[in-house]
């Protein structure tokens, strides 16, 4: 696995466990199907952290995984509050 490889797995795995751990401390009632879009929502959003590489091409991993941890919590927190914005408008 090439180096570029091993960080977007990295990142997408980081941004999954946010979203879970996200799921674990709140008040929601834990159904799989909440896990697995939680788990599917993080870690794309902190995939998109691997933008940051094109302006940086040589940043270390670690450095790039806690810029996608910070990019999935937020990005996740934007998009659910967006989407269930939109839902509610849908459905008015």
């Amino acid at each position: 696995m090439q180096e570029h490889e091993k960080g977007l797995v990295a990142l997408v795995v980081v941004g999954a466990a946010i979203g879970l751990s996200k799921l674990l401390v709140s008040q929601e009632q834990i159904t799989m199907r909440l896990a697995f879009g939680r788990s599917i929502l993080g870690g794309a959003t902190s995939a998109v952290a691997g933008v940051v590489l094109t302006r940086f091409p040589d940043m270390p991993l670690p450095a790039l995984v806690g810029v996608g941890a910070a990019i999935g919590i937020l990005g996740a927190q934007y998009l659910e509050a967006w989407l269930k914005q939109r839902a509610d408008k849908i459905g008015s």
